[in-house]
């Protein structure tokens, strides 16, 4: 294992060093990496109890015998016999009676992606903006929220604010123009014939219904979140600042996550002006706005209005008063979110509330502890106690309902959460250091 690290990592970083000296550098020879070394490393990188594919093969069946389905795999590689295998379709409820449909690669897809998209972030992490947060080494959603409010607050030089939404945006990326941009830097057919299988492979859907994509990547898959990133860089990133920045009367700024992005602007007529340009440029790539998530708000510390903010990854964003008696941009849980874990909560309680109450509080412990690390941030106290508060409220119901006769009394209860240490609201983040996120270029 040791020896992978050492020999991959190496290939990596000399990728990285070149593409960082030279821009338009292109690669060739990269499918060579994809060789039995590497892609053991990669496979013990892989999640063990992720759900299987079409086929059904699972971590531990492929690991029986590891050595014998690797050499098998890097043959059919270098043959050129390998075949991306069906994507099984999975929907995740999303709340209100929506899904978001996920895809499940079986697992030699999955193994190969993780080496390609390895691959493809060594090249592009040196070309990716400032501004692209979404899927990259150490680059968080909370940590990008805070990046957003500290900008917006930093002496009110942005009044406006555009919230987009890109719609469906995973299911209409264009293959061609996918294929187009990663030319750009990969100069290896077979390299870019993989990702075209992956791209082009059929979808299994729940009613055994098999559809052939046209536009597309599968969510959920490993190459997906990198092929996104490259795909919005040329798109939007590229498109913004060295376009649209250019031609504003003043200070302009763009941050995103995904397909995801918030614009924020000095000047109504440069958020009026990306507004009217972005269905076009979007269009462009076969991409649309999602209108009904997409908008502009008066985003000004003397006009804190009730509608005056906006929501992005999970949090809302609108100028409050502090302590100090001056105002800051503050963060809160967005009360949609709120809700939703709300619920999750019910759900779940409903269902385990004939487990044994130490084990109940355990695991609730740990759903809890994921829960203030993500939207523990300064300021969002408030949110975190509503959020316990009606914890508490349905964790007593529950507890009560698990036979004919009442378990706990609110004195009762109370000590019991107390013995067992139930999880009280917590503030995770440390103070912000602005100097780690400074342009490389």
């Amino acid at each position: 294992m040791t020896n992978w690290k050492q020999t991959m990592q190496t290939s990596l970083r000399g990728i990285a060093n070149r593409a960082k000296r030279d821009e338009k550098a292109r690669f060739g020879n990269l499918s060579n990496l994809l060789n039995e070394q590497n892609l053991r490393g990669c496979f013990y990188q892989l999640r063990k109890k992720a759900a299987s594919g079409v086929d059904g093969v699972t971590f531990e069946e492929y690991e029986r015998d590891l050595e014998t389905n690797l050499r098998h795999l890097v043959e059919r590689l270098k043959r050129g016999t390998y075949k991306a295998k069906l994507v099984r379709r999975k929907h995740i409820p999303k709340g209100k009676g929506k899904t978001r449909p996920l895809g499940i690669p079986v697992l030699e897809d999955k193994l190969l992606q993780l080496a390609c998209a390895k691959i493809l972030g060594a090249i592009y992490e040196e070309d990716f903006l400032e501004c692209s947060w979404g899927y990259r080494p150490g680059r968080g959603a909370r940590e990008a929220s805070r990046v957003l409010a500290s900008e917006l607050h930093g002496g009110g030089k942005y009044r406006w604010v555009v919230e987009a939404d890109i719609q469906g945006f995973f299911n209409h990326l264009d293959h061609d123009w996918m294929e187009r941009m990663l030319k750009e830097r990969v100069d290896d057919r077979r390299f870019l014939g993989l990702i075209r299988k992956w791209m082009k492979a059929g979808v299994l859907e729940t009613d055994g219904q098999v559809i052939h994509p046209a536009t597309g990547t599968p969510q959920g898959g490993v190459i997906s979140p990198i092929l996104a990133n490259v795909y919005l860089h040329y798109v939007l990133d590229l498109w913004f600042e060295k376009g649209m920045k250019r031609n504003c009367r003043g200070n302009a700024y763009l941050i995103r996550y995904a397909d995801d992005f918030v614009c924020a602007f000095e000047y109504k007529q440069d958020a009026e002006n990306l507004l009217s340009q972005l269905p076009e440029r979007l269009g462009k790539f076969g991409l649309k706005v999602a209108e009904e998530k997409t908008g502009m708000i008066h985003f000004s510390r003397f006009e804190n209005e009730p509608k005056n903010g906006f929501e992005f990854l999970g949090f809302e964003f609108r100028w409050v008063r502090r302590r100090s008696g001056k105002m800051g941009v503050g963060r809160r849980t967005s009360p949609k979110k709120l809700q939703a874990s709300v619920r999750h909560l019910k759900e779940w309680l409903k269902e385990v509330r004939s487990w044994s109450t130490r084990r109940i509080i355990r695991t609730l412990n740990r759903k809890l502890r994921g829960y203030w690390q993500y939207y523990g941030v300064r300021g969002n106290m408030k949110s975190l106690s509503k959020l316990h508060w009606q914890m508490r409220n349905l964790l007593f119901k529950w507890l009560n309902r698990r036979s004919q006769r009442r378990s706990y009394t609110w004195e009762g209860f109370t000590a019991m959460c107390k013995h067992l240490q139930l999880e009280t609201p917590r503030i995770m983040e440390k103070p912000y250091q602005p100097t780690l996120f400074t342009w490389k270029k």
